[in-house]
């Protein structure tokens, strides 16, 4: 089953549960979907875009966690957290750091990179291995360290 699937088919199950929280996060998850079929007019079946838009969704919650806890809304950095709990229910497991750290190190010398100008090389290669099971924030400043 595709990854589209399993989320429409966790909304109706969320619905029979009456789980609330859970099908907010989903339907969110379906409306954002939607809005980019619709915008490019298109039938997202790929898992690999709507991994994309997951990430997205996720990082934008981590955006308003830090904002909500600049503004001391301790209530609504925990919502976000949970709904970010939810999304990863549908993201591939992240990557430990050692395995991380390998890839960055496989990619800097695979691209034969030297300096801090060679970094979109490098993030290229680690992107292309680590896409949605790695916080592509935290492995730019990880590959930044190693190149300076």
């Amino acid at each position: 089953m595709s990854l589209k699937g399993k989320i429409l088919d966790d909304v109706k199950t969320a619905m029979k549960a009456g789980e609330k929280d859970r099908l907010k996060t989903l339907r969110l998850i379906t409306a954002a979907i939607k809005q980019v079929e619709v915008d490019e007019r298109i039938e997202l079946d790929d898992d690999v875009a709507i991994l994309g838009i997951l990430n997205k969704m996720v990082k934008q919650r981590r955006d308003s966690i830090t904002q909500f806890e600049q503004g001391q809304r301790k209530d609504l950095a925990d919502i976000e957290r949970a709904e970010i709990e939810i999304l990863a229910d549908y993201l591939p497991e992240q990557l430990s750091d050692e395995a991380l750290d390998a890839i960055v190190d496989d990619a800097i010398a695979n691209s034969g990179a030297e300096s801090i100008r060679d970094m979109g090389k490098v993030m290229g290669i680690v992107k292309a291995k680590a896409a949605g099971r790695a916080n592509m924030g935290a492995v730019g400043a990880k590959v930044k360290a190693r190149l300076n």
